[in-house]
């Protein structure tokens, strides 16, 4: 191993033995900060999120934004060794968080301190986020705000290294169809159950009038039914759960709105503040992965790239399919080809931007 990856792999050792489950990241904010401040990088932070702007920061020129997440989930019941234990086996780090995110954190910050002192015709921030694994209101929710204006960013997930240009938003509906009770053997009362089901039955059947050209048609699914008190009363009240694959065709807000108006049933969501993100082919963020070789697809999982308003692309080392699953591990040489890969794209990004 080079300098670079021999220290990205020391700080993912550091960062895998210090427990950081989501909202309780507070020790490996701590790491991180003692990192960069090693480095003379002159890191701020807000809550566990930990952050560094290059040097020579320019309002006039546009700001990309490294980012990636050091928090991680609970370690699975299945794990067969210590989560918390960094083990080297052959090319393998085992430990959780290795591979979701913590080696885009450490590839993402060597690549920072790379480029901090160069002269570049973009500002560049690096944001190592606290509270990504439950969207939490202390994570990139509150970061954003205190960056200033971000004009683009590459966030680090397991990707392969390959550039994933879109991922669908989220929007669970609560839905609640109301009728009256009876006694089932008179048919009395109205039967909230087949009120539901005949609404069940148009979102199975409902296609919006807009499609998105790179995520496709919304996708819709009924996953939770509960209804009645005994057999023999009409159950006045049913209640089902919607859950909304939202694109960049519409915003979450305008598809509540299409699917309300739809529905006899009401329909309240629980958020909708993770949002569809989609780059075209023609920006730069994807024009400089084309460059480097990196094939483009649409993710099928989630991160804090839905609350970026702007342009961003994801692209990390490690594979999705380790993420959340038990043994979790990440190949050190993944994180020596990353950090080689991102140079070469920020690089390729600079010429664009030049």
């Amino acid at each position: 191993m080079n300098t670079k990856t021999a220290e990205a792999v020391e700080l993912l050792q550091a960062l895998i033995a210090t427990p950081s489950l989501s909202r309780d990241e507070a020790r490996t904010g701590d790491l991180l900060h003692a990192f960069l401040a090693e480095h003379g990088a002159a890191p701020e932070r807000l809550h566990n999120n930990v952050w560094a702007r290059a040097e020579g920061f320019d309002p006039r020129r546009p700001t990309l934004l490294l980012n990636s997440h050091h928090d991680t989930v609970r370690p699975a019941a299945s794990y067969t060794r210590d989560p918390f234990a960094p083990a080297v086996e052959g090319d393998r780090l085992y430990g959780l968080g290795s591979n979701d995110a913590g080696a885009s954190v450490v590839a993402l910050a060597e690549t920072f301190l790379t480029f901090r002192r160069r002269k570049l015709p973009f500002n560049l921030i690096l944001a190592l986020s606290a509270e990504e694994e439950c969207m939490g209101e202390h994570g990139m929710r509150a970061l954003l705000p205190a960056l200033g204006r971000i004009d683009m960013a590459l966030v680090g997930e397991p990707t392969g290294m390959q550039a994933a240009t879109g991922e669908r938003g989220l929007v669970v509906l609560d839905c609640t169809a109301r009728g009256k009770s009876g006694h089932a053997a008179r048919g009395e009362g109205i039967n909230a159950l087949y009120i539901a089901l005949d609404d069940i039955a148009r979102l199975r059947a409902f296609r919006f009038e807009r499609e998105s050209p790179l995520l496709g048609p919304i996708g819709i699914a009924v996953t939770q039914i509960e209804a009645g008190t005994q057999h023999n009363v009409v159950p006045d009240v049913c209640r089902f759960v919607v859950d909304v694959r939202t694109t960049d065709a519409y915003t979450n807000e305008e598809t509540v709105g299409i699917l309300r108006a739809a529905l006899r049933s009401e329909a309240v969501p629980r958020s909708t503040r993770i949002r569809a993100a989609a780059v075209g082919d023609d920006h730069p963020l994807v024009r400089a992965a084309a460059a480097i070789g990196r094939s483009t697809f649409v993710s099928p999982t989630t991160s804090d790239r839905t609350l970026m308003p702007f342009p961003s692309l994801k692209m990390g080392p490690g594979e999705s399919a380790r993420s959340h699953a038990a043994d979790e591990y990440v190949l050190r040489s993944e994180i020596d080809s990353a950090i080689t890969l991102y140079e070469q794209y920020i690089e390729q990004l600079a010429n664009l931007y030049a």
